[in-house]
């Protein structure tokens, strides 16, 4: 159970979509867990804008009678955390499997998509400005695979920072479109039944 102040309407899945504001890293590989989530906010007629009063993006969004929070923080990656900490009162949640974090992951190969509950961090400044402020590693995952760069780990900045085009943006495109997917099956089936399926694919 989570016991914070609430300022606000309870919600059955906030989902918090990583990445960096600005046009110069829209559609790079660091921001399709957003890309995910604007997709996700598409698909039944809403679209993230600015919440006054927090550093993100937001959306209600309504599926099958469930409240979906959607949530771009627009902090930069580093400091995603420092956004979300503040709007877990304004959309408040019970447990920490009703939080789900889309983002990209090196460890998975470009394109695949995964679910996951809890776990490590995987060098992902993202999910690590989640955990220090959240104090917990306990939330849910939608892992949207963007693969190693060529060159080595040395390389790993510049790789998800850059724009993606042709057959690659193809297989991002795809990916997100996955990724979406799972966030579709986590609210309406729950997150057993959307890592059966998921992963498994």
């Amino acid at each position: 159970m989570i016991r914070s102040r609430r300022t606000g309407t309870p919600t059955d899945v906030l989902a918090v979509g990583l990445g960096n504001p600005g046009e110069r890293y829209a559609h790079t590989r660091h921001n399709v867990g957003v890309d995910a989530l604007s997709r996700f906010c598409e698909r039944h007629g809403e679209r993230l804008r600015p919440e006054r009063r927090a550093s993100a993006e937001t959306a209600d969004v309504r599926v099958d009678g469930r409240r979906v929070a959607c949530v771009f923080p627009t902090t930069f990656m580093n400091e995603s955390g420092r956004a979300v900490g503040p709007l877990l009162r304004r959309h408040p949640i019970d447990e920490w499997s009703q939080l789900v974090v889309l983002h990209d992951e090196l460890d998975l190969e470009p394109g695949r998509v995964k679910v996951k509950v809890g776990g490590g961090l995987a060098g992902h400044n993202g999910l690590r400005s989640l955990t220090q402020h959240l104090h917990t590693q306990d939330y849910v995952r939608i892992r949207i695979g963007v693969g190693r760069p060529p060159g080595g780990a040395g390389r790993g900045a510049d790789w998800v920072l850059s724009k993606v085009s042709g057959a690659q943006r193809a297989e991002l495109d795809e990916a997100i479109e996955r990724a979406a997917d799972a966030l579709e099956l986590i609210v309406t089936d729950g997150v057993d039944a959307a890592m059966q399926r998921v992963n498994q694919g």
